[in-house]
């Protein structure tokens, strides 16, 4: 694996395990649009590559990621909806490269997960947070769809009734609730967060991979189907909702720092 190739993930390597780690630190891990590009290979470079079976996903600094850059979303609003396409081409290889990638990835949720920065922790297979640690998906409260993945894995995990509530509102779900109502795997005191995550990988590494691969491949068969049928309608009402009023006023409301003023248009 050619780590030459990226400049915004950073790579480590402890035996058999492969860390990669989104390093914008300074943006909180906001998902630009150059680190989108990174990540739309980074899962299928990490599945070719013969020195790993284990793949952690982890952020650097305090959080794991804020989710969209807003300087994409100020672009967007200011009609400059070419990138888009660019984004949404991106946004559906990093959903796909981690349903295929046949070896388990591992979400180490160093801090906060929001908007598409939750979605990528939550498709991955294992997510392993900080009891500090926060998830939610805010696209509503920006007057956009949950269109990058949000909309997929959520009602998996966690049921429609309890999804619909947190896509709907964008209210956030903090970790030690979100393993209790099965969000997430598992929720460790922050300080133990890296013993904890070497362990697990350590133990999964040690397994018997073409078993443990094969049997991924089969428990996803179903979020492939699913990703098949919504993600598309997904990222195209995605885009629709960049047209309206009420996205331009979320996105001027967060540059004047006050509250939206929402009229469904």
């Amino acid at each position: 694996m050619n780590f030459d190739h990226y400049s915004l993930l950073t790579f480590a390597r402890d035996g058999r395990v492969l860390t990669i780690t989104m390093n914008r630190p300074e943006m909180l891990n906001a998902v630009s649009h150059e680190l989108h590009g990174e990540m739309a290979r980074v899962f299928f470079d990490a599945a070719d590559d013969p020195d790993s079976d284990v793949i952690v996903l982890t952020g650097a600094g305090q959080a794991f990621s804020a989710g969209g850059d807003f300087k994409w979303l100020e672009q967007q609003a200011k009609g400059n909806r070419v990138p888009f396409v660019h984004e949404a081409k991106s946004m559906r290889r990093i959903v796909m490269g981690l349903l295929d990638c046949p070896k388990p990835v591992i979400a180490k949720v160093n801090g906060d997960a929001m908007g598409f920065g939750a979605s990528i922790a939550l498709l991955c297979d294992i997510v392993i947070a900080a009891d500090h640690a926060r998830f939610a998906d805010p696209h509503v409260r920006l007057g956009l769809v949950a269109g990058d993945g949000g909309a997929l894995i959520w009602p998996q995990l966690i049921g429609f009734t309890k999804a619909k509530h947190y896509l709907l509102t964008g209210d956030a779900i903090g970790a030690v609730e979100a393993e209790r109502c099965n969000l997430i795997t598992f929720a460790i005191p922050a300080d133990e967060l890296d013993g904890y995550v070497d362990k697990y990988t350590q133990k999964l590494a040690r397994g018997a991979q073409t078993a443990i691969r094969y049997t991924k491949s089969v428990t996803n068969i179903a979020l492939r189907q699913l990703f098949s049928s919504v993600f598309e309608a997904g990222v195209a009402y995605e885009g629709l909702a960049t047209y309206t009023a009420d996205f331009g006023e979320a996105v001027h409301a967060v540059l004047e720092k006050r509250r939206p003023q929402f009229t469904g248009k």
